[in-house]
């Protein structure tokens, strides 16, 4: 007898910061989504959640009258915050107030530890197991590799995570709830062999693991069907965004020259789902084969298309993609 592979499609509400959440679940209901995988820092106030008795149930009940549900919740800006040792303007733009504080880099890392284990325990109240995002890193600044860098200071980069996050996991764990972070440059995990440190500066607890998303694997050469099977028992979410590399020309590069986003002159640019070099075929057979049943959520961030032409034709492919299995 055949079984489907059918789980729930959801679209990331990151790159619709700019639209109400009313709207958007709106919207995510027409083109045919499952649900929302949504972000913290715009959608779902987690200060607020903890604080007003009423401001869960009326989530709920936007959702619900969608017929949506959630499956992951993410917090980006608060969970690279934990784990990152400076800040600057950009930090401040995306942290709430309430995070910022007085811009001081322990008070901003020991508030933002307080903001992830309050988005613990406000995803067990949701009913929700994952909690997707970024953990931060002391280290990334050396990643380049010039001027050189002795193995010790990377490995007390390490020590300095774990020291910082393992007290926020504490919680998670207790509440039953998984952190999936997302191998990101600019993060402690940001290829293949990063992420295997990063499991061994927390001793491989249960409550972390990680949010497979191909298009920052791509251009680093990282075959993210490998990361697939090589973390099987780690993976806890799934995000869809895909990479067109463009072919070399002798110009461009691959950290990205500065240029913006969607600049023709870069050797890679982010796309919809279908629209790329991703294996998406191979990735959803390896997704199958591992046993992974968690949400696979649309994250869209193509410059050069239209977002909610995007939103529904990434949809049809990734359904296109649940096939049945024997």
């Amino acid at each position: 007898m055949a079984k489907t592979a059918g789980r729930p499609v959801t679209l990331f509400t990151g790159q619709w910061y700019d639209v109400p959440l009313e709207e958007i679940a709106k919207d995510a209901a027409a083109w045919g989504y499952d649900g929302l995988e949504v972000d913290c820092g715009n959608h779902l106030d987690v200060l607020r959640a903890e604080e007003d008795p009423g401001y869960l149930d009326r989530f709920r009940a936007l959702l619900d009258q969608h017929g949506l549900g959630v499956w992951a919740i993410s917090s980006h800006a608060a969970g690279n915050a934990v784990g990152t040792p400076s800040f600057d303007f950009r930090h401040e733009g995306l942290l709430p107030p309430y995070i910022w504080g007085d811009g001081t880099a322990e008070g901003i890392r020991a508030r933002a530890a307080e903001a992830m284990k309050r988005t613990a325990r406000v995803a067990r109240k949701l009913g929700v197991e994952r909690v997707v995002g970024f953990a931060g890193s002391s280290v990334w600044p050396y990643a380049v590799g010039f001027p050189g860098v002795p193995d010790d200071v990377i490995e007390a980069g390490y020590e300095d995570f774990a020291r910082h996050w393992n007290p926020v996991l504490d919680v998670f764990e207790d509440e039953g709830v998984s952190f999936a972070h997302e191998p990101h440059p600019g993060e402690i995990a940001f290829d293949y062999w990063t992420a295997r440190r990063t499991l061994e500066a927390l001793d491989h607890r249960p409550g972390f693991g990680f949010n497979w998303d191909p298009s920052h694997m791509m251009w680093q050469g990282v075959d993210p069907v490998v990361f697939l099977t090589d973390f099987a028992d780690r993976i806890r979410h799934v995000d869809c965004k895909d990479i067109r590399l463009a072919p070399g020309d002798g110009r461009s590069g691959l950290l990205g020259s500065h240029l913006p986003w969607g600049d023709p002159r870069r050797a890679w640019n982010f796309v919809s789902v279908g629209h790329g070099d991703v294996p998406w075929e191979d990735a959803f057979r390896a997704l199958n084969a591992i046993g992974y049943t968690g949400p696979i959520s649309v994250e869209w961030e193509d410059m050069g298309m239209d977002r909610a032409y995007g939103a529904e034709d990434a949809l049809a492919r990734i359904r296109s993609l649940q096939w049945p299995t024997p």
